[in-house]
């Protein structure tokens, strides 16, 4: 398999943690790059943060105009959305990826993967999939797409989840990220979860929550 074009930002020499970080629908890898100094991460814990391009493909809620995309939109309805195939296409990009890191030295439970709307969804596929024990899972602004699959998933019950959504969200309503929640705490997860008066975005407060996060789990 191919692997996506990625921009990566480390934080010091010799990273001792990795965090994929998929971006959200018609953006590209750069979206989150400028987040990284914002952390302000200590130089005691070096990370690899790692950001993918998504594949440009034709969306059919915009049109069918192309643009990157982790999987096609149908509609703008919580259930039925999303492109199963695309969604397990980008899926499998997410695990190679993680495998790339793996290669590099890194320990599975050091590697955490996180996204953002789209890029979120493709990241709880993931850990729904996955019998590695990564370091963390992180849904901003996001849902669960293939719901369908839930009850079946083999993913490793105990990985640190962190679930943030805007209030205000005209995009994915907070109820969709609330709800999908919901599901993954009666599928057996333990999660946090965090909401802030803002729309489809990130604000400072959250940015902060992510950094208490992150050291609490790689730390």
């Amino acid at each position: 398999m191919q692997l996506p074009e990625t921009v990566e930002v480390t934080t010091g020499e010799h990273p001792v943690g990795s965090v994929i970080w998929l971006h959200g629908l018609g953006a590209d890898g750069h979206d989150f790059e400028p987040i990284v100094p914002e952390l302000k991460l200590p130089a005691t814990l070096p990370l690899r943060f790692v950001f993918p391009h998504a594949p440009v493909r034709p969306v059919t809620i915009n049109a069918g105009m192309a643009m990157r995309a982790w999987y096609d939109i149908l509609s703008l309805d919580s259930e039925g959305r999303a492109d199963a195939d695309g969604v397990r296409e980008s899926t499998a990009l997410l695990d190679a990826l993680i495998n790339r890191e793996i290669e590099r030295g890194i320990a599975p439970n050091r590697i955490v993967i996180a996204g953002f709307s789209q890029g979120g969804a493709i990241a709880i596929n993931a850990a729904l999939h996955s019998k590695t024990r990564l370091g963390g899972l992180m849904a901003l602004s996001t849902y669960i797409a293939l719901p369908g699959e839930l009850s079946d998933s083999v993913g490793h019950r105990g990985i640190p989840i962190f679930m943030a959504h805007g209030s205000f969200d005209p995009m994915l309503p907070m109820q969709w990220g609330r709800a999908s929640a919901d599901k993954l705490i009666e599928a057996g997860f333990t999660l946090e979860w965090h909401d802030y008066p803002m729309a489809h975005a990130v604000c400072p407060q959250e940015i902060n929550d992510i950094r208490t996060w992150l050291l609490s789990i790689l730390q």
